[in-house]
């Protein structure tokens, strides 16, 4: 059995040469490397390539969407910034508004104050007035009364001189107490 396999391998070892071409062996090797592209562009390259189309045709519609979201994104932006703008012309102008009607109303208020303590003025003083006039009715009715209390006693008393005159007058205003 060693002989056999010195035997088979003496043979083989100068049968065999990869530096020696040998024409059976190189046309079998070319069948089978066009079989093995044949098999594996009908099995393995058109689905790569259909793969390959799929992923490529998902990445531009990736890129799409997010071209649009990206331009959504701005538009949502510029108007948020439109609102933000529009409360803030609406803030100011309730607060302009705001103030004019305190104002006014102030206004309102100092003027209604001002009628009122004008009103107030008015009626103290017909009031005043009112007891002006009485108080000088009452003095015209006291002197009037003195007058004629005066006058009824010196029609009673007749008097001969002037300065009994005198000294009855002068008793007279003693006794009414108009100091």
């Amino acid at each position: 059995m060693n002989t056999l396999l010195t035997i088979f391998l003496s043979e083989e070892v100068n049968a065999f040469s990869l530096i020696t071409p040998n024409p059976g062996l190189a046309i079998w090797a070319f069948i089978i490397f066009v079989g093995l592209i044949l098999i594996l562009g009908k099995f393995a390259f058109k689905p790569i390539a259909t793969a390959l189309k799929d992923r490529e045709k998902s990445i531009e519609e990736s890129l799409m969407q997010a071209d649009k979201a990206r331009f959504e994104m701005a538009n949502l932006v510029a108007k948020n910034e439109q609102l933000l703008e529009q409360a803030k012309e609406e803030r100011t102008a309730i607060i302009a508004e705001a103030r004019d009607v305190a104002e006014k109303l102030k206004a309102e208020i100092v003027e209604k104050a001002k009628s009122e303590a004008e009103q107030k003025v008015k009626e103290a003083l017909v009031e005043i007035e009112i007891q002006k006039k009485a108080a000088i009715v009452e003095v015209k009715n006291t002197v009037g009364e003195l007058a004629i209390s005066i006058a009824s006693k010196i029609v009673r008393k007749e008097l001969t001189s002037d300065a009994d005159h005198k000294a009855f007058a002068q008793k007279m205003i003693q006794e009414s107490n108009l100091n």
